[in-house]
């Protein structure tokens, strides 16, 4: 369970890295969305979880581009969101809408087979 404290600073730094992502012009970089910031109790490190419009080459350029731009990101947060500590992010694909179109995928084909049954 996660602390008030915690959720706040979460989504305090989702909002700012959104918005620095928003502002970099790598072209690698595709069309992308921040989902969530999961922020360890220490504040030493955060999990940035995106998703990305488009093939599984983007998502791979994407996730590169975004390791280029991780130093840039957390100085960037920095200036903004005051914390004792700055934590070190580390970005992850955010599977979770591909989770759900699979399973929508398989519950279509279930739905299919019974009509034709």
């Amino acid at each position: 369970m996660t602390s008030p404290f915690l959720r706040r600073v979460n989504e305090s730094l989702k909002e700012a890295i959104a918005d620095e992502v928003s502002r970099l012009t790598d072209p690698g970089l595709g069309f992308l969305t921040i989902t969530a910031v999961d922020t360890a109790p220490d504040l030493r490190s955060a999990r940035v979880y995106y998703s990305v419009l488009g093939d599984e080459n983007e998502g791979d350029e994407t996730e590169r581009a975004l390791d280029r731009a991780r130093a840039h990101i957390r100085s960037e947060i920095g200036k903004r969101v005051r914390l004792k500590y700055l934590p070190d992010l580390r970005f992850e694909p955010d599977r979770a809408i591909e989770h759900g179109m699979r399973i929508e995928h398989l519950l279509t084909e279930i739905r299919q087979r019974e009509e034709i049954e």
